[in-house]
């Protein structure tokens, strides 16, 4: 399922600045690797929050929700894994697939991590599917 251009330009920045602080996206620059989608959130503003997408050849999805949670948490914020799944990055096609789940945090709403990578690579072609592991 592809993301449409309205979809990505509706994807908004959080208004509190330690939460813009914090990059949506650090995937792999290629290949076919894990990924998970962040909740991030003040403690203090428990309603402010965004979705961040972290993705690497890690062996564990958890093995890179521990990588991330302390530079977030050394900022003040909390963060909580919402999900996972696999990302494919294709640079040279300019495309990126999102499919399957983490077994440990479940499947990721790879419609959301779509509209996040979308912003962030608007030249590429960014789909997503349920299927697969």
């Amino acid at each position: 399922m592809a993301v449409s251009q309205a979809d990505i330009q509706s994807v908004g920045s959080a208004s509190n600045p330690k939460l813009r602080a914090v990059p949506d996206v650090k995937i792999d620059k290629n290949g076919k690797f894990k990924y998970i989608l962040i909740k991030v959130h003040d403690p203090e503003k428990e309603r402010e929050f965004k979705h961040i997408v972290r993705g690497t050849n890690k062996s564990f999805h958890a093995d890179i929700l521990d990588d991330v949670t302390p530079d977030i948490e050394s900022s003040g914020l909390d963060c909580e894994c919402v999900g996972g799944g696999r990302i494919s990055h294709e640079p040279n096609k300019k495309k990126i697939e999102i499919f399957g789940y983490s077994q440990g945090f479940g499947r990721a709403n790879h419609y959301i991590t779509a509209r996040i990578l979308g912003k962030k690579y608007s030249e590429y072609d960014v789909s997503f599917t349920n299927e697969g592991y």
